[in-house]
C-alpha cells in the first residue's frame, strides 16, 4: 500500500482540513501526515476538557452527615507524583483553592458550625492557607469560578470571607497518593501526601 493509500484510508475514520488535502494533493505527504496528528491531538484535547474524569486531577465528591446537616464537597483531586507537596508545590501561608481545577465547594444543606463558628446552610468555596503548625480554613460566599488566577494566585474575594477559622494539621498514618476529603460525624478531613487536617462540625 502506498502513502496516498494509508492516508486516504486513515482519512475516512477522521475529519481532515482544506491545507491537509491541499498538501497530499501537492504530493507533500509529511507535511500532510503532520497536519493530520496535530488533528487528531487536538480534538483529543478538547475531548479531555469535555471529560472531567480525564483530566490529571479528576473530579471527586464526597458526602456525609455531620452537626445534624448534610454536608457534600465537590473538589478535584491531584496527585503527589513524586513531589514534595507542602512548601512545595502548595506553599505554606499562601491561600491555596483545597484542591485543583475549579474552586473547592463545600455545601451544607442545614446551619452548622465550624470549630464553634457559626455558619449558613448554602454553598461556598473552600480555601485553605496551609502552615507547618496550622492552617487557615476559609469559605467563602463567591462559588463556581476557577480555582486561581492568572497569576497563580488563588482565585478568591477576601471581602465575600463567610468564615475563617484556625486548625492544627497532624502527620498521617500512610502516605496518601490522592488528595481526599471525608466527612464524617465530627467534621471533615483534608489528607494528602503525609498530613491530614481534621475540621470539627457541630
Amino acid at each position: 500500500m502506498n502513502c496516498v493509500q494509508e492516508i486516504s484510508n486513515f482519512s475516512s475514520h477522521i475529519i481532515l482540513s482544506p491545507l491537509t488535502y491541499n498538501y497530499m494533493k501537492r504530493g507533500n505527504f509529511t507535511r500532510a501526515i503532520v497536519l493530520t496528528l496535530a488533528g487528531i491531538f487536538m480534538t483529543s484535547a478538547i475531548w479531555a476538557q469535555g471529560d472531567k474524569s480525564k483530566r490529571p486531577s479528576p473530579p471527586e465528591t464526597v458526602t456525609g452527615s455531620a452537626g445534624g446537616a448534610t454536608i457534600t464537597i465537590n473538589y478535584s483531586s491531584p496527585s503527589v507524583k513524586g513531589r514534595k507537596i507542602w512548601g512545595g508545590l502548595v506553599p505554606y501561608d499562601k491561600v491555596w483553592r483545597a484542591g485543583a481545577n475549579e474552586a473547592t465547594i463545600f455545601e451544607t444543606n442545614k446551619p452548622i458550625k465550624i470549630e464553634g463558628k457559626e455558619l449558613p446552610a448554602g454553598k461556598y468555596s473552600l480555601f485553605a492557607t496551609p502552615g507547618e503548625n496550622e492552617w487557615t480554613i476559609i469559605l467563602n460566599s463567591e462559588t463556581g469560578q476557577w480555582g486561581i488566577k492568572r497569576t497563580g494566585e488563588a482565585n478568591r474575594d477576601p471581602a465575600k470571607d463567610v468564615l475563617t477559622v484556625m486548625v492544627k494539621p497532624k502527620k498521617s498514618a500512610s502516605m496518601q497518593e490522592h488528595l481526599n476529603y471525608k466527612v464524617t460525624s465530627p467534621g471533615f478531613v483534608l489528607s494528602w501526601e503525609n498530613v491530614e487536617v481534621p475540621v470539627a462540625i457541630n
